[in-house]
């Protein structure tokens, strides 16, 4: 699967007294191996601004490709095209592209998902694709690295791993011998830094500070006031 949409930034406007939604979305679900695919998953959203979910992965006995989103999904086996990222476009760039997948008659292997910092790689006779690099981020005072792709699945593989909770990282592929399932998509998140503390929030964001910052991530859905 490909990875959920990152975005960053340094300065946004809000106004004082104003309350401020906050959506996390969901990651996608893993498809079951070989026919696949799963789903995509969700955007998080906060002041008119969004953030893609992860393009499902393809599978190996269909003719779907892997899909467009953040990062773009890998393709796999018969389905060899990746999914596109940076959908719908923002600037700078939310994601990147998946790998393409491999086929033959003796052997199929998925591709990687397309991550933040780089596109996905495409699978081969004997390898599978690796998901692109993440970006790392330090706006919570600890660098922490988000939207990851995630790997391919081929024959020998298990159940794909899931990526992280609250990372955008997508779901690795399963293998298809045996029909395993795909790992499915950590769940975004929404951090939001200031200098000024907020007077009020809803949906229980973690609270902390870093110098003079005030810092709230939220891991669900919910709204905060200055």
């Amino acid at each position: 699967g490909g990875a959920g949409g990152y975005r960053n930034f340094t300065s946004q406007s809000l106004n004082i007294g104003t309350s401020y939604s906050v959506t996390v979305g969901g990651g996608g679900s893993g498809g079951p191996s070989p026919t696949g695919p799963g789903t995509s998953g969700n955007a998080s959203t906060f002041n008119g601004y969004s953030s893609a979910g992860g393009g499902y992965g393809g599978g190996r006995d269909t003719t779907v490709s892997g899909a467009s989103g953040g990062s773009g999904g890998g393709g796999a086996g018969a389905s060899s095209n990746g999914g596109l990222g940076n959908t719908p476009s923002t600037s700078p760039s939310q994601g990147n592209n998946g790998g393409n997948g491999y086929d033959s008659s003796w052997e199929s292997a998925g591709a990687g998902g397309g991550g933040a910092g780089s596109a996905g790689t495409n699978a081969g006779y004997t390898s599978i694709g690796t998901g692109g690099n993440g970006s790392s981020n330090s706006i919570t005072g600890t660098s922490i690295t988000y939207s990851t792709g995630g790997d391919g699945g081929k024959k020998a593989t298990g159940n794909g791993a899931s990526g992280s909770s609250n990372t955008g990282t997508g779901g690795a592929g399963g293998g298809y011998d045996g029909g395993r399932a795909g790992g499915s998509g950590g769940s975004g998140v929404v951090i939001v830094r200031a200098t000024q503390a907020a007077t009020s929030t809803t949906g229980s964001p973690t609270y902390t500070t870093s110098g003079s910052y005030h810092i709230y991530k939220f891991t669900g859905d919910g709204s905060i006031t200055y």
